[in-house]
């Protein structure tokens, strides 16, 4: 028996990362411990680029819609728009200063709370 599965709507969570080619530049806040990353360019994480071109594999043999989401702050959105030219359909950003220096749990409850706002999805990809 071969169980088959349509996929209508995927949500990619997606982490802007500080470029690795400038890892001697990014520093620590000593006072709010958060990485400092301002005029340091970002890229999407190479794992979360491979959740997006799964979900675009997915897509492309079913259809559907590919929503990224990212916890990021705003100047990081050059990597939603990266997504979005690799061929999501769509971007969602959650950034708040409070999100800054949030844990693993924080984070997964941010995150949840974001594919939640979303609405129905079938499959949610995230590299780890």
């Amino acid at each position: 028996m071969e169980i088959c599965v349509v996929v209508k709507r995927i949500i990619v969570c997606t982490k802007p990362v500080p470029d690795p080619k400038l890892w001697d530049k990014v520093s620590v806040d000593p006072v709010t411990r958060t990485l400092k990353r301002q005029g340091i360019p970002s890229i999407i994480n190479p794992l979360d680029k491979h959740a997006l071109e799964a979900a675009l594999s997915i897509q492309e043999a079913q259809g559907g819609e590919v929503v990224l989401l990212s916890m990021a702050p705003t100047f990081t959105t050059s990597t939603l728009r990266e997504g979005l030219a690799m061929g999501a359909d769509r971007a969602v950003l959650l950034s708040d200063p409070l999100f800054a220096g949030s844990d693993t749990l924080a984070t997964a409850h941010i995150l949840a709370a974001g594919c939640r706002w979303i609405g129905q999805f079938d499959l949610i990809l995230c590299a780890i």
